[in-house]
């Protein structure tokens, strides 16, 4: 099975840095995107199949990020990041469509463990 394109957004540059190393050692694409609205054109551009999307950001937060993503690709899947998790925050992201939320500091091994939960799922949906 082919490995995933995955989008980071993060306002971070040292995030960014991490996950994109860690992924890319992984054998992962993986495009960066320093905020919202850069997000949402690379996603029109490259269609990713997974988007890391930091909650708090300049300008356009992630929540409106999700949303958009929604509207333009409804069947990317989304996992929100923050390093100021509230339940408030987590159970409007998934109202909001996003696949799952994980809590900054990221556990890398928690991480890569959904990512190969969710290209799974992708896989027996694309089969049936």
């Amino acid at each position: 099975m082919a490995k995933s394109k995955i989008l980071v957004v993060d306002d971070e540059a040292e995030v960014r840095k991490l996950f994109g190393d860690f992924l890319e050692h992984r054998g992962y694409r993986v495009l960066m995107a320093e905020e919202g609205a850069e997000a949402l054109r690379i996603l029109r551009e490259e269609s990713p199949e997974l988007v890391l999307l930091d909650i708090r950001m300049p300008e356009m937060d992630g929540l409106e990020v999700l949303s958009r993503i929604k509207a333009i690709r409804p069947r990317t899947t989304v996992v929100m990041i923050s390093g100021y998790a509230t339940l408030e925050i987590a159970k409007e992201s998934l109202e909001k469509g996003a696949y799952d939320y994980i809590s900054k500091p990221v556990d890398l091994g928690h991480l890569e463990d959904l990512i190969l939960m969710i290209e799974a799922s992708k896989a027996m949906n694309n089969e049936e």
